[in-house]
């Protein structure tokens, strides 16, 4: 609003603008970060954030993706639009290390309330093919289970200043176990930035705990007596699941999806392919499955889709994380023989 067409006279400018500045200034201040219908606004920087957001925030919340649907996440670029609405973000949910983009305008941000999903649960390092390297780990080594949870809920575990160390493996939403610490710690975030809502959000986690736990136990169960533990996948984004229910993750690629494999990590794959009695050559949605389809006619295996979450299109096997996450489960059943 142009505050100069509202003075009358230039007797009483001065006063009047004085007046409006500073109702203007009250109304900007009481209005931060909150939408039209008193909601919080909270940006996610792509699915797996979103899904948390929405799943805690419920009907209390207003979210924005930054990252839409059947975009691949790595490589998206703000717009300045998006920055506008990042900066008038309640509560601004990311994993850094994931968008390289997103993590340098939610840096220069002046939001109070900015939640990295990464300090919210321990990071691991894993090799090309998905091999954990125990020398990397990251967190609070020794700690008890409670006071883990209490780094948690508080959004720091204490290797906020190693996590950018190269070779940490972002995708700790595909483990259940981890992204319901996450979950326990956004619900704690949100509960700050807009405590007259806490009860909602402590409710609306203990729920969502509740659908990881019981996502965790089918994982769990279903994936224990197989004919291989052994699979291969075009982008190495499994590493966490691999390692909760003792599979062991070959990775056409690595953590980048695009990156391309060499002559020899194919020749290598075919031995394992062999040795380890694997039956199936898994690819994404958001991303080519050249490759991996190539692999699987050299080795005579099938193919099929291992969704890493990272965006929900008409081409995901689900509505939702929990459903597509099901469905990966059914996908590791059948490759693996398990029964």
């Amino acid at each position: 609003m142009n505050v100069r067409r509202l003075i009358p006279t230039a007797a009483t400018a001065g006063a009047v603008t004085l007046g409006l500045l500073a109702l203007s200034a009250c109304s900007t201040s009481d209005a931060a970060g909150v939408d039209g219908d008193g909601r919080l606004k909270v940006s996610a920087s792509f699915y797996p954030m979103q899904y948390l957001a929405e799943q805690i925030g419920g009907a209390n919340v207003s979210v924005t993706p930054l990252t839409k649907p059947g975009v691949e996440p790595h490589d998206l670029e703000l717009k300045p639009r998006q920055t506008a609405e990042l900066n008038d973000s309640g509560l601004i949910l990311y994993l850094k290390g994931v968008q390289p983009a997103v993590d340098k305008a939610i840096e220069q941000s002046g939001v109070k309330y900015k939640v990295d999903a990464a300090t919210l649960t321990q990071l691991e390092h894993f090799d090309t093919a998905g091999g954990h390297d125990h020398g990397h780990e990251e967190g609070h080594e020794g700690e008890s289970e409670a006071e883990h949870e209490e780094h948690a809920a508080e959004g720091e575990t204490g290797h906020e200043e190693h996590q950018d160390e190269a070779g940490a493996d972002p995708h700790i939403w595909l483990d259940p176990v981890k992204y319901a610490e996450v979950a326990k710690g956004v619900g704690a975030q949100m509960e700050k930035a807009d405590p007259d809502h806490a009860a909602d959000y402590r409710k609306n986690t203990d729920a969502l705990v509740a659908k990881l736990t019981a996502l965790h136990t089918d994982f769990e169960q279903g994936l224990k007596n197989s004919s291989t533990k052994t699979f291969i996948t075009t982008h190495s984004a499994f590493g966490y699941l691999a390692e909760r229910y003792g599979l062991e993750q070959e990775g056409i690629a690595g953590v980048d999806p695009e990156s391309e494999p060499s002559p020899a990590r194919i020749k290598e794959l075919q031995g394992i392919a062999k040795k380890d009695k694997v039956t199936t050559v898994f690819f994404e949605t958001l991303a080519s499955d050249k490759t991996a389809r190539t692999l699987a006619s050299d080795t005579g295996l099938r193919t099929d889709v291992l969704d890493p979450l990272e965006g929900i299109t008409d081409r995901s096997k689900g509505d939702d994380y929990i459903e597509v996450m099901r469905s990966n489960l059914a996908a590791l059943q059948k490759a693996l023989g398990a029964k």
